[in-house]
């Protein structure tokens, strides 16, 4: 790696220039905030709801029926008084 300081040029894993002393090291251009990672979180959380609901309406006539001598308590019962 070629030092950007003096044009010495030195290993590639080196940290600090040998003949300077200049940092090698590369700071990122971009660091993503908290505030970057709780926006993508809710981008993604509606996608995924909003792919969600989109299939369940699509597939509904496809879905199977639960008998209702599975779940009897579903049953609307026509027998209790009011």
């Amino acid at each position: 790696m070629k030092c950007p300081n003096c044009g010495f040029e030195n290993k590639q894993d080196v940290k600090i220039c040998k003949k300077c002393g200049f940092s090698l090291i590369v700071e990122p251009l971009w660091k993503p905030s908290l505030l970057w990672h709780i926006k993508v979180l809710v981008v993604i959380y509606l996608i995924l709801t909003g792919v969600y609901f989109l299939l369940n309406h699509l597939l509904k006539p496809f879905m199977r029926q639960v008998p209702v001598e599975i779940t009897p308590w579903l049953k609307k019962n026509e027998n209790v008084k009011r």
